[in-house]
C-alpha cells in the first residue's frame, strides 16, 4: 500500500507569497484499486499526486511505499523508485512536439540504458495495445486528441509501472474521449495496476470504476467514500 502521513507542503516559505498547498494530509491508498482525489482547483490534489509519486518532497510528513519510508531517501534513489514504480499521465499530456509518437513513448525508458532495438520493440508493443502502431512515425502535432491521449497512456506504461497516476486526465477531453479514457483505466485495473486519479469531473469520480473517492478542499482531506 501507499501511505501518506501528516503531509504538509508549503511553497515560498518565509516570503510574502508563502502558500501552504497541503495541511496535515493523511491517507492510505490500497494496491490494485482505483483511488480518486476529488476537489476543485486549488484543493491540493496535484501537489499531493506529485509527492505520492516521488516528483516532489513534502515540507513535513512522511510517505510509505509497501511499508518502506521513502520521504528521506536521497534523490538518486527517489528517481529510481519513480521510474520503476510510477507511470504519469499529465493534464496537458506533456508530449514533446517535433518528436514522433514512438519517440515520445520511448522517452521515459531512455535512462534505463536498455538497448534501442529492444526498447523500440517494447514501445511498439505497448502502442499496439491501443491501436497506435500505425501512428508510430507521426509527429505529435499531427495526432488527434484521442490519439495524443493514447500516446500519453502508452508512455506512462513503457516501464511497466505498478502504479498509474493521472492528474485531471479528462479536463481537455470531450465526453466520448473521457469515456474512452475510463475504459482504458478499467482495463489496466483488471491487469492489476494501482490507479490514482485526481479530478473534478463527475465522469471520473462518479464512475463505478472508483473503489474509493477522497474529497479534498483547501489542502485538507474532508471526506472519504468507499464504493461497494
Amino acid at each position: 500500500m501507499i501511505k501518506a502521513h501528516d503531509i504538509t507542503k508549503t511553497f515560498n516559505a518565509g516570503r510574502p507569497n508563502e502558500f501552504t498547498a497541503l495541511r496535515g494530509v493523511s491517507l492510505t491508498i490500497d494496491l490494485h484499486e482505483v483511488t480518486v482525489l476529488k476537489g476543485p482547483s486549488g484543493s491540493g490534489k496535484t501537489t499531493l499526486l506529485g509527492i505520492v509519486g516521488c516528483m516532489a518532497r513534502p515540507t513535513s510528513g512522511r510517505i510509505f511505499l509497501d511499508e518502506r519510508e521513502i520521504t528521506s531517501l536521497p534523490e538518486r534513489f527517489l528517481t529510481g523508485i519513480r521510474r520503476q514504480t510510477f507511470g504519469f499521465i499529465f493534464q496537458q499530456f506533456n508530449l514533446i512536439k517535433g518528436l514522433t509518437a514512438l519517440e515520445n513513448v520511448m522517452a521515459p525508458a531512455y535512462p534505463t540504458g536498455e538497448k534501442y532495438a529492444s526498447l523500440k520493440k517494447r514501445a511498439l508493443q505497448t502502442m499496439a495495445m491501443f491501436n497506435l502502431e500505425h501512428k508510430a512515425d507521426a509527429r505529435i502535432e499531427w495526432l488527434s486528441g484521442g490519439e495524443a491521449q493514447r500516446v500519453a497512456i502508452s508512455r506512462a506504461l513503457i516501464n511497466n509501472p505498478s502504479v498509474i497516476i493521472a492528474d485531471e486526465p479528462t479536463a481537455h477531453l470531450d465526453t466520448r474521449l473521457s469515456s474512452e479514457f475510463m475504459a482504458i483505466m478499467r482495463r489496466l485495473k483488471g491487469e492489476g495496476k494501482t490507479i490514482i486519479l485526481a479530478s473534478h469531473d463527475p465522469i471520473v469520480y462518479d464512475s463505478d470504476l472508483a473503489d474509493r473517492v477522497i474529497e479534498m478542499r483547501d489542502g485538507r482531506v474532508v471526506s472519504a467514500r468507499e464504493n461497494s
